[in-house]
């Protein structure tokens, strides 16, 4: 059997489940995955490999309407993903009916695709009602002119995740696999890390933090039985700092504790984490990713 390889695009709203959905088809996380919008700000590969062929997921930042110089930033890193892509899935909240954010989507980047689209339907099992399902289910249908097939998935269960992969490789072009069966991601460890740390900082900080936040790797030190992060979070405001240090300490402590040991599993060997806190005002005005900070 001739095999397949080809590049998949996962866009939509935030919080729709983009991430879940990725970590649920690849087995194992690789994206940071957080009930708060902006979780995800890069471009990251997912590889999933079986005797069919290989497919190379990108998971993207939640598209929005940008009102920012930040979100207009992630809203072009999503966009680039289009381009590349053979197949272009749209994740959507299936638990809702489709909202203007989802029509924004439709109209500024799918209707315009020239790649198959599917429409990925998740959440669709925490509605009960067989009808209001399907009445939900219409509403994203006809956000399109074309009939782009629809999965209804849930990528916390992994239901029907099978049915979506089967869907995805009909569309995707002949050709030899480019990773090793192996591989699961084309990401560092490095930038696993500073991804793992802010997401642990999302989840300790619920509201009191909000997205204004950065986590530079500044040194990462690979040994033979132990690897050594130096780590700096980048926050807006001195009120914010104080959060995240928290009484004697503790907030850091337990943030860095949670990273740890979150990236032994993922590293197989111990981890040595050193977290810092600085105040830069404003940066999100200054520098278009993190990165450039270092």
């Amino acid at each position: 059997m001739k095999q397949k390889t080809g590049f998949v695009a996962i866009i939509g709203r935030p919080n729709v489940g983009k991430s879940t959905l990725l970590n649920q088809i690849i087995g194992q996380k690789i994206v940071i995955a957080t009930d708060k919008p902006q979780t995800t700000r890069r471009r990251i590969k997912g590889i999933h490999t079986t005797e069919k062929g290989q497919i190379i997921f990108i998971d993207t930042p939640g598209i929005y309407k940008p009102w920012d110089k930040f979100g207009e930033i992630l809203f072009d890193e999503a966009k680039l993903s289009v381009p590349d892509a053979d197949v272009i899935l749209f994740v959507v909240d299936g638990s809702e009916e489709a909202g203007k954010g989802d029509k924004w989507i439709a109209n500024n980047i799918l209707n315009s695709a020239e790649v198959p689209v599917i429409i990925v339907c998740n959440k669709v099992d925490n509605v009960k009602n067989p009808q209001k399902r399907d009445e939900i289910v219409l509403t994203y249908k006809t956000l399109f002119e074309q009939n782009y097939p629809l999965v209804k998935v849930s990528a916390k269960t992994g239901r029907n995740i099978d049915t979506l992969i089967d869907n995805i490789y009909r569309k995707l072009p002949k050709g030899e696999p480019i990773y090793d069966e192996d591989d699961l991601t084309d990401e560092t460890m490095r930038k696993i890390a500073a991804e793992t740390i802010r997401e642990k900082i999302l989840l300790r900080t619920q509201d009191e933090i909000p997205h204004s936040i950065a986590v530079l790797i500044d040194q990462y030190k690979e040994e033979e039985n132990i690897d050594k992060i130096y780590a700096t979070v980048i926050v807006e405001h001195d009120s914010q700092k104080m959060i995240l240090i928290g009484k004697n300490g503790n907030m850091i402590k337990n943030i860095g504790i949670d990273a740890r040991v979150e990236l032994e599993k993922l590293a197989d060997k111990k981890i040595f984490l050193d977290l810092n806190v600085k105040v830069m005002k404003n940066w999100r005005k200054k520098y278009k990713n993190p990165e450039e900070m270092l």
